[in-house]
């Protein structure tokens, strides 16, 4: 298959709890010829979580195996022993079959991909309104203990220095908005 007949990459970033998945899910399921990326991870599955459909969940050495092996696209330790990446083989796989492979990984991720597929991918910062928002969003969650909530905290506000790299930043300060926003975006760069 040549190239012009592959797939384009888009690409969600942001900090966590800026709403990039569920921009992400809403271009999914209102874009035809979209198929999400699923992202390997060293960490243990949550409740309800499955390998092969929220991430491929890796062992620590298994993962570390397959950063040997150059076999990620991008990857990154966010946290001590809980590395999370791309495979090439996924994105490969999906871009073979002519569909566009969606993204929703951490900024750093986010920015190695567009670092390596250039014009080919469209990267799409998820900006909340403030910090203070993303620290509601956090806790409204539930799904995390004070202390990592305050690491993403964190992490977040180092992540938002990097939100000028990117192709667009998308505020997410209204809902509705940023999803009509978005699908206007991805629309136009996947019939570009």
């Amino acid at each position: 298959m040549n190239e012009r007949t592959k797939g384009k990459l888009i690409i969600f970033s942001a900090p966590s709890g800026s709403g990039k998945t569920t921009l992400a899910k809403h271009v999914l399921s209102n874009i035809e010829n979209i198929t999400f990326s699923i992202s390997a991870c060293s960490r243990k599955p949550r409740e309800g979580e499955k390998n092969g459909v929220e991430y491929y969940f890796l062992s620590v050495e298994n993962f570390k195996r397959k950063i040997a092996e150059n076999a990620f696209v991008e990857w990154e330790e966010v946290y001590h022993d809980h590395f999370y990446g791309t495979l090439i083989s996924e994105i490969e796989k999906i871009r073979s079959l002519g569909n566009h492979v969606l993204f929703d990984v951490d900024v750093i991720g986010g920015l190695n991909i567009k670092k390596k597929y250039g014009d080919e991918a469209l990267a799409i910062f998820v900006k909340p309104l403030s910090v203070n928002v993303l620290i509601e969003r956090l806790f409204s969650r539930s799904t995390d203990s004070s202390e990592a909530i305050k690491t993403r905290i964190e992490k977040a506000e180092h992540e938002l220095s990097f939100q000028d790299q990117f192709d667009v930043i998308v505020v997410n300060d209204k809902l509705e908005k940023a999803k009509r926003q978005t699908l206007k975006l991805v629309h136009d760069f996947i019939n570009s």
